[in-house]
């Protein structure tokens, strides 16, 4: 789509102006491209009419039948009209009724035959619909005897106003839509013509033509997809990258004070040797809480060292920099390395201090936060740059991280388990290496699910276990009470959400007035969450009540017990990296989700395996909403379903690869439209894309 008709602003389009281009805008849909491409998220089978007397109350149908009087206006009160009128086919009669639509009372004639379609009230003796659409009678009409489209809406745009803009869309365009997809993949695959998709998507014949149409737009935004990421992973192949001298990383692993699982090692050696072959590394290590990710990490900041080139460690929280720091500070300062930390809370001094030392490479290694993107981090020479939770920086904050050095290695982390139908997406222009062994010794966290009736019993054991003493963390859904959720207060008080604020306060003055109860979340000023964290680390706090801000990587071996409240809010493979906090010391662990005992949860009750918990969420609430933000930098789906669609996927992937083969760089002129919808795709992100 490449034709400058598909980049004409709505505004101009008949019946939408400047006012409803707003709204449209709300919608994302600024260009005739974003309009044709809103594709509608349910269809509505006006196909089949029913006679009078086969009616079922309660049912959306279409029936067919003749006015048997002129339709009677009776005006009831102010702002109250009703027009009632009895229409007839061979074998029953309907009464029908409209609310304040006066012109029914002329458009409808006495003895002329409609179609109506709506819903069914009354009883089957004297079957009823109110407000029914109704048109003549005709074969296939505007809103009976066809497929209607249901498209997502915003306020004060009707399914009318959507329908007929891109009725109007697809008119304009109805030459322009290219076919992306060459001809000979096409026919392989027995694909239909872009315009007839389009045409069909929107307005579809019949159920078989709908089926066509999705079957092509789907294979064509996933084809689109896998080839450029395809093409992105052959380009970083080629790209050469800093040269490290090869070590035997026996040296590393005897300073360590216990023994690295096979998994890890096998992610070391496939680190290792992309970055000794002068290939640039871009590499996932993906593993699931607790697998031992960070050794990796250290290890291979131990070998860029080793050949004389700085590393850079950014994190997505302050907590969680700071962890790092210790453990990589542990590891790799007995060999002489110098590790630095930098976050938003580093006092001026402290950051011109870095700033230095960087610059003339004082530092071998810096570990930090989003402060790492400051325009004063300057590095002699910077050889690796590793991310941690991956997915919770943006491609522009990554890209910028790695823009800093010439061509340095790159290593992602991620602790949240990856579905592989969603990674086939995601990390389609990444080296994936999985480490899938746990560490000996981790016992396996019982998990249950409970409700408010097992709360006392649940404080009882709260006890019990720091009079034993081991800490326990409670986790809130919400910081505090909010407008929000002022619609909820005809809940009952167990369904309401908990506020992190005031559980601290019910729990540190009524529950436990006796313990040392601290409190945590990301509104607090950097110094009184720096206190708080640092009191349970130490072992002076007994319960931490905090909200998701703990979620990735807080480090706690003495922390036995983590409850959850309001637990169907999480998803679940949230919920699986909050029970990550438990688990890591020696002792048995518990997880207590307080929520309706419903399936979902039961999922966390039966596994702790993070892959299988990662393919339930993907099912439950699909790719879009997977991370809970789309900082991925891929584009959202418009209309395939990566669970459902599974099978095309693979198709397309064998179709992107073969065409590959014979054209890597998409020059050939059969290719020039997939390689403009490639660029129009990912715009300028495609070489910032990591």
């Amino acid at each position: 789509m490449n034709s400058k008709v598909f980049d004409t602003s709505i505004r101009y389009l008949k019946g939408v102006g400047e006012a409803r281009e707003k709204l449209f805008n709300k919608l994302g849909i600024r260009t005739l491209r974003d309009l044709v491409e809103y594709f509608p998220r349910a269809y509505e089978d006006r196909t089949v009419f029913k006679r009078i007397n086969s009616l079922v109350i309660g049912e959306y149908v279409c029936v067919r039948a003749i006015a048997a009087a002129t339709p009677k206006l009776s005006h009831i009160r102010k702002g109250l009209d009703l027009v009632k009128l009895r229409v007839v086919d061979d074998v029953g009669s309907l009464e029908i009724t409209f609310f304040n639509s006066p012109f029914v009372k002329d458009a409808i004639k006495q003895g002329e035959s409609y179609a109506f379609y709506g819903k069914v009230s009354g009883t089957l003796l004297r079957p009823e619909m109110t407000n029914p659409l109704f048109e003549r009678v005709q074969k296939k009409g505007a809103i009976t005897g066809c497929i209607v489209p249901i498209y997502p809406l915003t306020a004060k745009l009707s399914q009318k106003i959507v329908s007929t803009a891109v009725r109007s869309a697809l008119e304009k365009c109805a030459d322009e839509f290219p076919d992306v997809i060459p001809n000979d993949i096409s026919k392989k695959y027995n694909l239909c013509r872009a315009s007839y998709a389009y045409e069909n998507i929107h307005s579809p014949e019949g159920f078989k033509e709908l089926d066509i149409a999705r079957r092509r737009l789907i294979f064509e935004e996933l084809f689109v997809l896998v080839t450029a990421m395809r093409l992105m992973r052959d380009r970083r192949t080629t790209q050469t990258g800093k040269y490290l001298q090869a070590r035997d990383f026996k040296e590393f692993y005897a300073s360590l004070s216990f023994t690295p699982t096979n998994a890890q090692k096998r992610a070391i050696d496939d680190a290792a040797a992309d970055m000794i072959a002068g290939k640039l590394m871009n590499r996932l290590i993906q593993g699931d809480v607790g697998s031992g990710k960070t050794l990796v990490a250290a290890a291979c900041c131990w070998l860029t060292w080793r050949s004389g080139l700085q590393s850079a460690f950014m994190a997505p929280t302050e907590i969680l920099a700071k962890q790092h720091y210790k453990s990589l500070t542990d590891m790799l300062t007995p060999f002489g390395m110098s590790v630095g930390l930098l976050t938003g809370s580093t006092t001026a001094k402290g950051k011109h201090e870095i700033y230095e030392q960087l610059r003339y490479g004082e530092i071998d290694l810096i570990i930090g936060t989003h402060a790492l993107l400051s325009e004063g981090v300057e590095f002699r020479n910077l050889g690796l740059v590793i991310t941690d939770e991956q997915h919770r920086f943006g491609v522009e904050q990554r890209s910028m991280l790695t823009e800093k050095g010439d061509s340095p290695h790159v290593l992602v982390m991620s602790a949240t388990p990856i579905p592989r139908t969603l990674a086939l997406i995601i990390y389609g222009d990444l080296d994936v290496s999985i480490i899938d062994e746990m560490p000996p010794g981790r016992r396996e966290i019982e998990t249950h699910v409970v409700d408010e009736r097992y709360r006392e019993r649940l404080y009882k054991f709260v006890r019990k276990l720091v009079s034993e003493g081991r800490q326990v963390y409670v986790i809130c859904p919400m910081v505090e009470e909010n407008d929000e959720d002022l619609e909820q207060e005809s809940a009952s008080d167990a369904n309401k959400p908990k506020s992190v604020t005031t559980h601290h306060e019910t729990l540190s003055k009524k529950v436990f007035p006796d313990l040392n109860v601290e409190l945590l979340h990301g509104k607090m000023p950097a110094k009184k969450k720096d206190a708080a964290m640092a009191a349970f680390t130490s072992g002076d706090a007994d319960i931490l009540v905090a909200t998701t801000v703990i979620e990735v990587g807080v480090d706690v071996p003495n922390a036995a017990l983590i409850i959850v409240e309001n637990a169907d809010r999480f998803g679940l493979s949230q919920l699986h990296q909050l029970r990550g906090r438990i688990g890591r010391g020696e002792f048995q662990s518990f997880c207590v989700l307080i929520g309706e005992a419903h399936e979902r949860l039961q999922i966390m009750k039966s596994t702790n395996d993070g892959f299988k918990i990662a393919e339930e969420d993907l099912k439950l609430r699909g790719p879009g909403d997977f991370f809970g933000s789309r900082q991925h930098g891929l584009p959202v789906m418009q209309i395939a379903n990566l669970m459902t669609d599974m099978l095309v996927l693979h198709e397309a992937q064998g179709a992107a690869e073969k065409l590959l083969e014979t054209d890597p760089s998409l020059s050939l002129p059969a290719n020039r439209k997939l390689k403009e919808k490639i660029i129009q795709l990912f715009d300028t992100n495609i070489d910032k894309m990591n």
